[in-house]
């Protein structure tokens, strides 16, 4: 199904600087209890999420007004009270800032990703990404680019000496989330970048993925499953091209 893309703010900036701060999360203190109940209802219907950790950020007021370096505060909280404040309809001065690897095909195409049944967002489609982890932390900041070269190894198998990337990044907000972009360019066609994916997510036993969507147009949209901030993006980037 394809429709128009929502109109999003969308910034380009140099550098994204998020530094660790220790701090307690109220939503997660004062809401304990309804987050383990929510929590063991999600792992009802998917048995695989793990409560891990990830790292959130302080919204400051100041971020679409941001100059050459989008920056703030972070910290670190469990994924249980992540999916809750997400599913809660994010409550509190917090952000969901994270990577996405913008991955594009010598022959124009982008390539998404359709997220599997064992995933807490299963059928979406989008870029490979995830919020940050601590192991993206590197001298107490968080390492974007890092993350979205990690999560796009880990979803399809390319490696980052494969690719070529632009410097910089775009930014999209959508509410809670700040989807930023990190565009990455391979020498092989949208179609055997899909072959070599589809061949890698058959080796694995448990896989983030089921398949690669190639989108080359707007008719490509999925609104159904395309989050808005990807949607926006998406249209955006293929009209500056």
């Amino acid at each position: 199904m394809s429709a128009p893309s929502p109109t999003l703010p969308i910034k380009s900036v140099e550098a994204i600087r998020y530094r660790l701060i220790e701090t307690p999360w109220r939503f997660a203190q004062e809401r304990a209890e309804e987050i383990e109940a929510h929590w063991q209802k999600r792992r009802a219907r998917t048995p695989d999420l793990y409560n891990g950790r990830v790292l959130l950020m302080h919204r400051t007021g100041s971020e679409e007004d941001c100059g050459a370096v989008l920056e703030g505060t972070c910290f670190e909280a469990d994924y249980k009270s992540f999916t809750a404040w997400r599913d809660f309809g994010f409550s509190g001065e917090i952000l969901n800032v994270f990577a996405m690897a913008a991955l594009r095909s010598a022959d124009g195409a982008f390539l998404l990703g359709e997220m599997g049944p064992n995933t807490a967002s299963a059928g979406k489609i989008y870029f490979p990404a995830g919020t940050p982890e601590p192991s993206d932390l590197k001298d107490g900041l968080v390492d974007f680019e890092g993350s979205a070269r990690r999560e796009l190894k880990e979803e399809t198998g390319i490696d980052e000496s494969e690719l070529s990337f632009t410097p910089g990044w775009s930014v999209v907000f959508d509410g809670a989330y700040v989807a930023c972009m990190k565009r990455m360019r391979s020498p092989l066609t949208a179609a055997e970048i899909v072959a070599r994916t589809d061949q890698f997510l058959a080796r694995d036993k448990n896989p983030e993925l089921t398949r690669l969507k190639p989108v080359i147009s707007v008719a490509d949209f999925d609104a159904e499953h395309m989050p808005a901030f990807m949607r926006a993006y998406l249209q955006h980037a293929l009209r500056e091209s």
